[in-house]
């Protein structure tokens, strides 16, 4: 692991919830009173559209030096976006691994962002820079997400990855569960904003829950999207009664 524990370096005397989003959101609010402590290597971040998990997850690559519109590490070529307010303020404390990463400069950082909605043109800057050896244009979208998991996930370095599964099938899916068990073994760390319960269902890694409450830890089997996808494999018609109209 590289980071143990993130948290908000507010100016004193400057509140957070009165001043509008991203304060409002009750997982950033929860960030910036508690902060967000790592308990294993790979960490999970689920909740419903609206709940946070995106923000939190594009503050998180910000603040390592990871470019938010999607990326390596050490190197920003995609964007000149400014770091959002969040990941501006955003402060860790680092592990004795991650130190040399987070407080060299930063061409000694090491990792990746991928966001679902950019990824595709963030991978093919990464080709045009050689970081890749195909070009993603000429393939499917799942297969580009696969040829970066290979060839950009596979040293020790932080890994934030928003909605992978968007472009992966079930097979794939299960490829990335496989990648990111190998990048815990080398030291990495992973954090993943996930509707999915594939990915979730990775032994050992920790789930954060974000919606009203805030942010919780929780199990699996613990887990809203679990129990609907359950119900919904065994019934489909107790769900679809409810939004079709014929």
């Amino acid at each position: 692991m590289l980071i143990e524990r993130a948290y908000v370096d507010l100016p004193e005397g400057e509140g957070t919830a009165e001043d509008g989003w991203p304060w409002t959101v009750p997982c950033v609010r929860q960030l910036a009173e508690e902060g967000l402590t790592f308990r294993a290597p790979v960490t999970f971040l689920v909740g419903e559209n609206g709940s946070g998990k995106s923000t939190l997850a594009e503050a998180l690559a910000e603040a390592f030096g990871l470019d938010s519109y999607g990326g390596s590490a050490g190197y920003k070529y995609a964007s000149s976006r400014e770091p959002s307010e969040l990941g501006a303020l955003l402060r860790f404390d680092p592990t004795y691994a991650g130190r040399r990463m987070i407080r060299g400069p930063r061409t000694r950082r090491r990792g990746f962002f991928l966001r679902a909605e950019t990824a595709l043109d963030a991978l093919s800057r990464e080709q045009q820079t050689q970081r890749l050896s195909q070009s993603p244009v000429e393939m499917s979208h799942g297969e580009g997400f696969l040829l970066a998991f290979r060839e950009r996930f596979a040293q020790p370095g932080l890994y934030v990855m928003d909605e992978p599964e968007a472009a992966l099938s079930f097979s794939s899916c299960l490829q990335l569960v496989g990648l990111m068990d190998e990048l815990r073994a080398v030291g990495a760390q992973v954090v993943c904003a996930t509707h999915s319960p594939l990915l979730t269902a990775l032994p050992g890694a920790e789930i954060v829950e974000v919606g009203e409450h805030g942010m919780r830890s929780v199990e699996w089997a613990e887990l809203g999207l679990v129990d609907h996808w359950r119900r919904y494999m065994a019934d489909p018609r107790a769900y679809l009664r409810h939004v079709l109209t014929g």
